[in-house]
């Protein structure tokens, strides 16, 4: 089951395919998934799971398997769909253009409102040398710095893009394998106790953190998403996402080990520890120096994931206005040959974002906030792509096969099955703790105010639509 580049509605750009010398490769691709997977989440993880204790560490166990899972999931249906646009493109062809344009929306979402979270994030790193009091005004001007920079790189065309990507992928593994490896010698079994600080059932802390450590997965479709911009799609794009996640698996969950393992749970929840890995690394070597070269690395890497989400925000829409379901501008190249209108408006209402999340609350819970946003509309598409692999699989099992291809079959289904089972258990956990409703309910009110946004433009769109592309079912194909 495949669908061409070439194929009419499949989200190729007018004008025949892009020019191979400023496509994607696969280190370049490998970089912008592990760039994208590993921005600041990760780097600022620790805070935001220190109200739930060390019992956060099961919960990056279970968020690795299902991140695995996804990527297994991406790699199998770029093989069935080599063509731009990702979960939209797997929505669209197996659930027609209504889901199709629900899935581009809310995945776009997640492009955006996660630029946003990853930014605040970044603002705990650029504050360990700058507004160390934490004036809100000046956090905000600090965040929209991170985003539009980014914005700015982008817009000067792909190859710079992917160039960035590849020098900061670099710079980013750095101070994730001086924890992950050094700070292990660094651990003290008393720093794992209490286990479960959050008042909560020992299931309910763990779904409640697992929610927020997926977003710190979120980049294993990226190569997907871009697989118009990347060269021979079907063979680079499954073997960049399941290098890139499986690399950033490795560092993810190691490093975790010895962050909560060094730095007790209440230390970790302060303010003025927000820049976890920074002290860590002060921890490990003492002084100031260590911990100014991790704050310096991870900038770097946030600048790197910011940028490389950046060119995603752009490059979904564009898909969808390709196929009628976004409106035309989104499709409209500059002379730099980028989707500057994707780039731009991504980069406004990520802007919004940002002020709305810091008028509306403080601390780790603006960072939650938006990562929880993100988590939720990122699920939403990671479901829909579960069940259109689901359908596909089923399908083909009713086709002739030989034992090789009744194996892939079988790995493909149990596959989609547990990437659907994360993907609703995301949705269900993402869940602000507090008091106050609004604080508690606030990444599904964000996230209910974006998708209705929506609404209008689906309206306008919908004599614009093209008609999904048929897949026909090959054993061949399935057996990729």
């Amino acid at each position: 089951m495949a669908l061409k580049e070439s194929a009419p509605g499949a989200g190729t750009p007018p004008g025949g395919p892009v020019d191979k010398n400023v496509r994607l490769g696969l280190v370049t691709s490998t970089a912008l998934i592990v760039g994208s997977i590993i921005g600041v989440g990760v780097f600022s993880l620790p805070y935001a799971l220190s109200g739930y204790g060390p019992i956060s560490l099961v919960a990056m166990g279970l968020a690795t398997v299902g991140a695995l899972a996804l990527a297994l999931l991406f790699a199998a249906l770029t093989r069935r769909i080599p063509a731009e646009g990702g979960p939209y493109a797997y929505a669209r062809a197996a659930f027609g253009n209504a889901v199709g344009f629900g899935n581009a929306w809310t995945y776009w979402i997640t492009a955006w409102a996660g630029n946003a979270a990853i930014a605040v994030g970044w603002v705990y790193y650029v504050e360990h040398f700058i507004n160390k009091g934490g004036s809100t005004g000046w956090s905000i001007v600090i965040a929209l710095v991170g985003l539009w920079v980014p914005a700015a790189v982008n817009l000067t065309g792909l190859k710079n893009v992917g160039s960035f990507q590849v020098v900061t992928t670099v710079l980013k593994f750095l101070p994730l394998l001086l924890v992950a490896t050094v700070g292990l010698f660094f651990v003290k079994s008393a720093n794992f106790t209490p286990w479960n600080v959050s008042g909560d059932s020992t299931w309910s802390a763990i779904g409640g953190a697992m929610a927020i450590c997926l977003f710190s997965y979120l980049g294993v479709e990226t190569a997907a998403v871009a697989a118009g911009q990347v060269r021979n799609p079907e063979r680079n794009v499954p073997r960049a996402t399941i290098l890139g996640t499986s690399a950033s698996a490795l560092v993810y969950l190691l490093s975790m080990v010895a962050i909560f393992g060094m730095i007790s749970t209440q230390d970790l929840s302060l303010d003025a520890n927000k820049a976890s890995y920074s002290v860590a690394a002060d921890h490990m070597f003492g002084g100031g120096w260590a911990g100014n070269l991790v704050a310096i690395a991870v900038i770097i890497s946030g600048l790197g994931a910011l940028t490389g989400w950046t060119l995603i925000c752009a490059e979904m829409p564009r898909a969808a206005a390709h196929d009628g379901l976004f409106p035309e501008r989104f499709a409209r190249e500059s002379r730099r040959k980028v989707p500057a209108f994707g780039i731009v408006s991504s980069t406004v209402l990520a802007s919004v974002a940002v002020v709305i999340s810091f008028m509306g609350a403080s601390g780790a819970t603006v960072f939650t906030t938006l990562v929880l946003m993100s988590g939720i509309t990122a699920a939403v598409p990671y479901a829909f792509s579960a069940l259109a692999q689901i359908v596909w699989t089923v399908r083909d099992r009713g086709t002739t096969q030989n034992r090789q291809q009744r194996s892939r079959t079988l790995r493909d289904m149990l596959v989609a099955v547990i990437a659907l089972v994360f993907s609703g258990a995301f949705i269900y956990y993402s869940r602000n703790t507090g008091a106050d409703w609004y604080v508690v309910w606030g990444p599904f009110l964000m996230t209910a105010g974006a998708l209705a946004l929506g609404v209008p433009v689906y309206a306008l769109q919908r004599k614009h639509m093209l008609p999904p592309i048929p897949l026909a079912s090959t054993s061949d194909d399935s057996a990729k």
